[in-house]
């Protein structure tokens, strides 16, 4: 969803053209006293017409999570926004961070150095970051400006210095490159992955020339395009090459009487500590490494503009994160867990302000004892902006506001995720002439901007802006027209990409493999072998010898790894080696051949029935529908849109549907089944809706209630849950059409259940 083009309404107002100059000028106002939905448009206007970065400052994660989302809405793709995430443990815990924390971290402050080297691209950066993000010391500037190093073509590299260095920098060394942060070595060739990059690269050597660098796929290891150059920058915030000074000061703590878990926990971090290496809880010696740590603040350029939401929410999470601190810090002492001398591992909010003194600040919110009433400027900007009207979900009162909004003569802009719906309403009784098709994104530029406009989407809230003089704009989203909050942003899931190579990245030798040509053996380990005088790698597998021969031998070249798979057997007893030359390997994959082939059959005979069977052809979606799904409280994944349109062209096709939905937990299954069979039911239907466990079932049921509860739709259960009594109600009601849809265990496959008119049978 694009809706940038609603800023100009903004960039016209006098207020903020003042405002504008003041900030260009060096004069910085009080706080602007902004209600909330007006913030994020506000400050994506600053972005795109101030020549200087942006830090929005928030108090807690959930609103940078939130202001993130809302200004790439209001971004016209021009300002690059980014969030500064914040480690998940709390201050003083030896808990490692996750890879996505570190590599958020590095991509920002990549981002954020590059204003220093006078980098154009990087100025129209916005970076949104909370109290917990701003509060954890960082890698000083100047180090990392030190650490960064480029390889080009041509360049002389004496590879081992260049190895050390990169585990210096908190490279992890590893087979095969499959995640940012990780090194590989082979020969004349080494894979590096760049935390800011979005590819690794390939850099091949000729002696200790670089010959080529390529960027390739980590998932296939294929290379994609030839670079001239590659920045290779720290991966890791606490650099392991500064951690052999403080592996005595470890040593130190493993002298005293600690307990077992901590005991070993320290002995693996001095170990790690003392070669220079990676490991996870690295951070946690952070503070110890610098004399001067710092904060993402220090990577600000002076000229950039510090943008806070609101100072007293700020100020108020500060001093929480600090008390438990304090807290923390003292358990951890009393059980010795904290080396002698141990600074402070957080910014204190003293510090902040402090560092903040000779900063350009606008605060958006209101200022802790500050009033707006002082300032002219957010005076009259904040009188220009008020919220939206509240309607409740009553559609006439919302089209007959609209009409009369046209009638003034102000611009509407309605987003909303029932944007077809309400469009195909106002269209009944009157003209509407849409941007495009009405329902993506707004013009971002025009001679003449549409006066009512439908976008499908989602803001967290709308509002009206009313200037002095001229037309006032109107932003109704689905908070004002239905009560609905906006969808929760799902937490990503990155998923690490698998090469072809890591196949035995998982084998360790004396494991049980089976190779699809020769059978079960034994992995002995990599090795090396001369061929036309080249070294090639091979994986060793030990085969069953003949007649108290020594086991035979097979060498599997490196690019032939797929062809072998761990061993899986029913029991914990070592399987029978097959061997080299027998035929029985032969005749065990004929008999599974056969057994496939008879399988196959009885599935081509099952499914040519189908096909020649006629079964229900379900109607399109009916408005229900498309309000049942506009209240789903999440973000649909684009594995659960194609479903949800797979699933719905089965239901609305003559040929019966048997279609397999399958994801990991939490994935969004259950919601394709919710959405599947309400459109049954809405065709007259009744669904059930099979489970293997009573608790699933009471789950599940409780999940179907709460989503269909606005509609007359009866949902029942049947399991051990219910007694006797209950049950044989439920079987009366069910065929007697009282109910439409029933969740239960096996016992819905029972003699005694019958459907009245049985339209779709889920499998949950």
């Amino acid at each position: 969803m694009d809706i940038s083009g609603l800023l100009r309404a903004f960039r016209t107002l006098e207020p903020y053209l003042a405002l504008r100059e003041d900030l260009e000028r060096g004069e910085l106002p009080g706080p602007l006293g902004l209600m909330r939905a007006a913030r994020a448009p506000l400050t994506a206007a600053l972005a795109g017409d101030l020549d200087r970065p942006l830090l929005v400052v928030t108090g807690t994660v959930a609103r940078a999570q939130k202001l993130v989302q809302a200004l790439q809405d209001w971004s016209d793709g021009a300002t690059l926004i980014q969030r500064f995430p914040e480690p998940l443990t709390l201050f003083y815990d030896r808990a490692p961070w996750t890879d996505e924390i570190i590599i958020g971290r590095l991509r920002t402050l990549r981002a954020l150095s590059a204003l220093h080297r006078q980098d154009q691209r990087a100025r129209s950066l916005v970076v949104v970051a909370s109290a917990r993000a701003l509060m954890q010391r960082t890698l000083p500037l100047h180090q990392y400006r030190l650490s960064i190093r480029e390889v080009a073509l041509g360049q002389l590299l004496d590879l081992d210095r260049t190895l050390r260095r990169w585990t210096g920098l908190g490279y992890e060394p590893v087979s095969v490159v499959e995640a940012p942060g990780q090194f590989s070595h082979r020969g004349g060739i080494v894979d590096i992955f760049p935390p800011a990059d979005n590819l690794p690269v390939r850099i091949e050597l000729w002696g200790n020339q670089v010959d080529s660098i390529r960027r390739f796929d980590p998932a296939t290891q294929r290379s994609q395009e030839r670079v001239e150059t590659v920045t290779i920058t720290p991966a890791r915030e606490a650099l392991p090459r500064h951690g052999p000074r403080v592996a005595e000061r470890v040593a130190e703590m493993l002298e005293r009487d600690l307990p077992e878990d901590l005991s070993e926990e320290l002995d693996e971090h001095h170990r790690g500590l003392d070669q220079a290496a990676p490991f996870p809880g690295l951070e946690f010696y952070l503070p110890m490494f610098y004399s001067r740590p710092a904060t993402l603040l220090d990577y600000l350029p002076s000229e950039g503009l510090l943008v806070v939401d609101d100072r007293w929410e700020l100020a108020d999470t500060w001093a929480e994160l600090e008390e438990e601190a304090l807290d923390l810090k003292g358990s951890v002492e009393k059980h010795g867990g904290l080396p002698e001398g141990y600074p402070l591992p957080y910014l204190t909010w003293d510090e902040w302000a402090e560092a903040t003194t000779d900063r350009p600040v606008v605060t958006l919110g209101h200022g802790r004892g500050e009033t707006v009433a002082m300032d002219p400027i957010a005076l009259r900007l904040s009188d220009c902006l008020a919220p939206g009207p509240r309607f409740g979900g009553q559609l006439k009162a919302l089209m007959d506001h609209i009409e009369m909004a046209q009638i003034r003569g102000d611009r509407v802009v309605v987003v909303t995720r029932q944007a077809r719906r309400l469009a195909d309403l106002w269209s009944r009784d009157r003209a509407y002439v849409s941007p495009s098709d009405g329902l993506g994104e707004l013009p971002r530029s025009s001679v003449e901007e549409p006066s009512l406009a439908f976008v499908q989407g989602a803001l967290e809230e709308g509002w009206t802006l009313q200037p002095p003089q001229g037309t006032s704009t109107l932003l109704l989203t689905d908070g004002e027209i239905f009560g609905w909050r906006r969808p929760a942003p799902r937490r990503p899931v990155h998923r690490r990409q698998v090469a072809p190579e890591s196949v035995f990245a998982d084998f360790s030798p004396g494991d049980y493999v089976v190779h699809v040509e020769y059978g079960i053996g034994i992995f002995r380990g990599l090795v090396t072998r001369s061929v036309e005088g080249g070294e090639q790698e091979y994986l060793l597998v030990e085969y069953g010898g003949q007649g108290g021969s020594p086991p035979d031998r097979l060498y599997v070249p490196i690019y032939q790894t797929d062809r072998l798979s761990r061993y899986i057997g029913g029991d914990d007893r070592p399987p029978k080696l097959s061997g080299l030359g027998k035929a029985r390997w032969r005749e065990v994959k004929d008999r599974v051949k056969k057994a496939t082939q008879e399988v196959a059959r009885e599935l081509l005979e099952l499914y040519a029935a189908r096909e020649m069977a006629t079964g229900h052809a379900y109607r399109p979606d009916t408005a229900w529908q498309t309000e049942l799904e506009a209240s789903f409280p999440y973000f649909e994944t684009r594995g659960q849109r194609e479903a949800i349109a797979d699933v719905k062209a089965d239901m609305e096709s003559p040929q019966p549907m048997d279609r397999l939905v399958c994801g990991d937990v939490g994935y969004g299954k259950t919601e394709v089944a919710v959405r599947a069979a309400f459109k049954a039911v809405m065709d007259g239907r009744q669904v059930g809706v099979l489970v293997p466990t009573t608790v699933l079932a009471q789950q599940h049921f409780a999940t179907f209630r709460q989503r269909m509860r606005p509609f007359p739709v009866e949902i029942e259960m049947l399991s051990r849950f219910r007694t006797r009594a209950e049950q044989e109600e439920i079987l009366e009601s069910l065929l007697a059409e009282q109910i439409d849809i029933v969740i239960g265990t096996h016992r819905l496959l029972q003699d005694d259940v019958a459907f009245a008119d049985l339209g779709l049978l889920s499998y949950r």
